[in-house]
């Protein structure tokens, strides 16, 4: 009876020990941006989580509209998930930044195409006085990667 008992309690102990372990979580994972001399990751792996710094659009020396700068910031963001294996599916949370507010009918346009129906992210955005390198806009996205991989 005894050895039952404890037989019970070993199984229990260990299941919550199980049910723990997804709170002793590896330590987060830097990436480090194309530029050694940028002060920054262009992404962070915390958990399940994939957070993609703010990208821009802006290409030096060429002029370009608000569209072709939103959809290439948008197209950044896509190269940074899918370098570290992630993709615009998995996005569940993007902070945007303009620096017109006027432009917000014309940022949702393209925003929307880099996403599935049904399926937008989150999303808080906010106009700023001024954006790094004369950008109109930057885009910060966090993607879900929960499936156990590291």
């Amino acid at each position: 009876m005894h050895r039952l008992l404890i037989v019970r309690l070993l199984i229990v102990l260990f299941g919550l020990a199980a049910a723990a372990a997804p709170a002793l979580a590896a330590p987060p994972t830097y990436y480090p941006p194309a530029n050694p001399q940028s002060p920054y990751s262009e992404a962070v792996r915390a958990g399940d989580f994939l957070i993609v710094s703010g990208q821009l659009g802006v290409q030096a020396g060429k002029a370009q509209s608000f569209a072709e700068e939103a959809r290439r910031a948008m197209d950044n963001v896509a190269g940074v998930l899918g370098r570290h294996g992630a993709s615009m599916d998995q996005v569940v949370k993007c902070t945007v930044m303009l620096a017109d507010m006027g432009q917000w009918p014309a940022f949702n346009e393209v925003y929307v195409g880099f996403f599935k129906p049904g399926r937008l992210p989150a999303r808080s955005a906010f106009g700023v006085g001024a954006l790094a390198g004369g950008a109109r806009l930057e885009v910060e996205c966090w993607a879900w990667v929960g499936d156990g991989r590291r």
